[in-house]
């Protein structure tokens, strides 16, 4: 039986990977904040069901999987496969953030690693896919450290943590420049949005610390979920003021 020439196995393989991925990441969130170890036998004493976790990963698996589809060769998967692991990667440095305002070094660390391995696997079916990799890698680490350095100079303060630096370094590998680029650009957007509506309806204070990492999870989703070519269109009306 197949859904959109797909398999159904294939679905239910999904949902399963979801639902134990949601608890794996639920896991990680509880215990990255607080440097404890992730891999450890406490997981199966305090196991405890994410129910919305859960859900939101799931979903998510499945809208990846209807997207990508399921191909004949493995290298033709490789974005379905990077971005099945890279979700719940996301998903802790969305929550961890907004709850304590830090960005792990050891997720960022674990997202730079996986990144490579991706990187280098995509060299081995074109040398053009792994330097884009690492143009996206060098971009999105180098515009967000200049701008963290540049808030410091000016306002003596940083702009954004470092830990929003290393972040985007290592998402720039499993998006490449162009993609990098609009993430970086949807990111900015979300936040003056968003930042606006919260100082406005004051859920936010002025001198309250506002985290960007979630505003670049949520970019880096829409850059997922959502073609390229569309985005580029969208951003373009919004920057041109509608001009393009």
């Amino acid at each position: 039986m197949y859904l959109n020439n797909i398999h159904i196995l294939y679905y239910v393989l999904f949902v399963i990977l979801g639902v134990i991925s949601s608890q794996i990441t639920a896991w990680c969130i509880k215990r990255m904040p607080e440097h404890q170890k992730v891999i450890t036998k406490d997981f199966f004493k305090e196991f405890k069901i994410n129910y919305i976790l859960m859900a939101i990963t799931v979903i998510i698996y499945l809208i990846l999987l209807l997207l990508y589809g399921i191909k004949n060769q493995f290298l033709q998967n490789l974005q379905l496969i990077k971005y099945t692991i890279l979700t719940p990667m996301l998903i802790i440095a969305l929550v961890v953030d907004y709850k304590y305002q830090i960005i792990p070094n050891r997720l960022n660390l674990t997202i730079f690693e996986v990144g490579l391995v991706f990187a280098f696997i995509s060299g081995l079916y074109s040398m053009n896919l792994i330097t884009n990799a690492l143009l996206g890698m060098i971009f999105g680490g180098g515009v967000f450290l200049i701008i963290t350095l540049i808030g410091g100079l000016v306002a003596g303060k940083e702009a954004m943590g470092f830990g929003d630096v290393k972040f985007m370094g290592a998402l720039g590998l499993y998006f490449g420049i162009t993609n990098i680029i609009a993430i970086s650009l949807m990111a900015f957007l979300f936040a003056a949005v968003i930042s606006i509506f919260l100082l406005a309806t004051k859920i936010k204070k002025k001198s309250e610390y506002i985290p960007f990492g979630p505003f670049i999870v949520i970019a880096s989703f829409v850059s997922i979920l959502v073609p390229f070519e569309y985005i580029f269109i969208a951003l373009a009306k919004i920057f041109t003021l509608g001009m393009y």
